[in-house]
């Protein structure tokens, strides 16, 4: 603990953002490039190194969070690194897109702004690799033993990450075009640039990771023959199985899922389109759903031009600070969050009509309606109450050429032939299922992430795809070698 009173004389300054005038014209990140290191040493000080540091709990990992802060304030980044990577295998995935469940459980937040871990984070992970202090780790000798990893999200490539550390041969499976997951095409750019994702697959590759793109399992090889071909199989492909909305007027043009949309803006920005067929320039947008989804599709149509975007949430507005009665500390609590996107609407006044810079809370969609060539052009709402019943009198409608829905997935998507070919059990939400060892019902067949454990975030995918691995490499090898962080059945802290 560097400045013992360091969390009662400084105040909590976090990463400025770019203009956002400047920023909506590009696809960078909305960050200040280098205006965090100045900073950072000072709010690391902020960290009080409690006795019981509920930051541990919060956050899956088992972030070493007070000792990195500690690290950092004395500015040795290569300690502060070394403790950042034992338990996290991309922090600066986690330092960009984590929503932070760290900082809400964070002992100074019982009554101040809690410590900035996010930001010390990233700063942590960008500094190693600029300064040169994460190598490639090959592992000292091979096992002999063969993992096939299906899926290249985050819990694909810890995974593959730590079974190559222990020394097996591994090869990453993904269907898409480019390794990445989500974090490629889901992901938009401004979030976090592709540059971070490349240069983290460069240093897997280096290690003896073997990755092969635009193969499907189950439909370009046979599930069966995979399994038969390898000592172990990870299924890591995620929840893609998104909700639909079924009401009046579904079926009409215009109307599209978010991760129909999100990808192809992705492609524009890694050169493949000049131009996205779904792009939002000169329309009237409308996204239905509140989550980051949601956020991700209204950053990204406000780049597009726009003419107008709206965002439906289903809840009734949050409070500005947390409720201790439903949500007390240490949880993370739902509470009003301005997003950089959502800054970027409210500063452009991009839905007049909204309660909140773009969104529209307590709103429920009643039917859409389009034109005579049967393409949409509005979407008629209802506000609803705490029940989710409509109020009387209260509906209205929005101009709509560009529906983006973010409702959300509830499951892996079965139509690849994956689930079926192997014969997997599910469990009742739709998701596969597996014991505490993280295999499912087929021998040496393990699954990892949101494939099994439904839709989540990525610091809960990263530590499953390292618990996965430890039970793969337990299993292969006879001894446990490998960290686990969490079991299969463990889950956020809740009221």
């Amino acid at each position: 603990m560097a400045d013992p009173k360091g969390f009662m004389t400084t105040p909590r300054e976090e990463y400025p953002r770019r203009p956002v005038e400047e920023r909506v014209r590009d696809w960078n990140e909305v960050y200040v490039p280098g205006a965090l290191l100045p900073i950072i040493s000072k709010q690391a000080d902020r960290c009080m190194d409690c006795g019981v540091p509920f930051c541990h709990e919060a956050c899956p990992l088992g972030n070493l969070i007070p000792e990195w802060n500690d690290l950092v304030s004395r500015e040795d980044w290569r300690a502060a690194s070394d403790r950042l990577h034992a338990t996290n295998n991309f922090p600066e995935f986690t330092g960009r897109l984590c929503p932070a469940p760290c900082e809400a459980g964070c002992v100074l937040a019982i009554n101040q702004p809690a410590v900035t871990i996010k930001n010390v984070e990233v700063a942590i992970a960008d500094r190693a690799w600029e300064e040169g202090f994460t190598p490639p780790r090959p592992p000292d000798r091979l096992s002999g033993r063969t993992v096939a990893v299906i899926g290249s999200g985050p819990t694909g490539l810890a995974a593959a990450q730590q079974l190559t550390r222990a020394g097996h041969t591994v090869a990453v499976y993904e269907r898409a075009d480019r390794i990445g997951g989500l974090l490629r095409y889901g992901i938009p750019a401004f979030k976090m640039e592709k540059r971070h994702l490349d240069r983290r697959l460069d240093q897997m590759r280096a290690e003896g990771t073997k990755f092969r793109t635009s193969t499907t399992i189950g439909r370009d090889i046979a599930a069966a023959e995979l399994r038969a071909r390898y000592d172990a199989v990870v299924i890591a492909v995620g929840a893609t199985a998104w909700r639909e909305l079924d009401v009046p007027g579904r079926e009409l043009g215009g109307i599209h899922q978010a991760m129909e949309y999100l990808p192809l803006a992705d492609r524009v920005c890694e050169g493949d389109l000049e131009v996205s067929p779904l792009s939002a320039a000169g329309k009237h947008v409308v996204i239905v759903g509140g989550g980051d989804t949601g956020a991700d599709c209204l950053g990204t149509a406000v780049r597009e031009g726009a003419a107008s975007v709206t965002q439906l949430d289903i809840y009734p507005l949050p409070e500005a600070e947390r409720d201790e009665d439903t949500e007390p500390w240490p949880t993370y609590p739902k509470i009003y969050r301005l997003s950089a996107a959502h800054e970027e609407a409210r500063d452009l006044e991009t839905a007049p009509a909204a309660d909140a810079d773009a969104r529209l809370f307590a709103a429920s969609t009643l039917r859409f309606t389009g034109d005579a060539t049967g393409r949409v052009r509005s979407l008629h709402l209802v506000e609803v109450d705490a029940g989710r019943r409509p109020v009387p009198g209260s509906g209205r409608t929005l101009p709509a050429d560009l529906v983006l829905l973010a409702l959300g997935f509830s499951g892996p998507d079965r139509h690849d032939g994956l689930i079926d070919q192997l014969g997997l059990t599910l469990d009742p939400r739709g998701t596969i299922a597996r014991d505490a060892d993280f295999a499912t019902n087929v021998p040496q067949v393990y699954v990892a992430g949101d494939a099994a454990r439904g839709q989540s975030l990525i610091v809960w995918a990263i530590a499953e795809g390292r618990a996965a691995a430890a039970a793969v490499d337990h299993a292969l090898t006879g001894a446990p070698s490998l960290p686990a962080p969490i079991g299969p059945y463990d889950r956020p802290m809740t009221a």
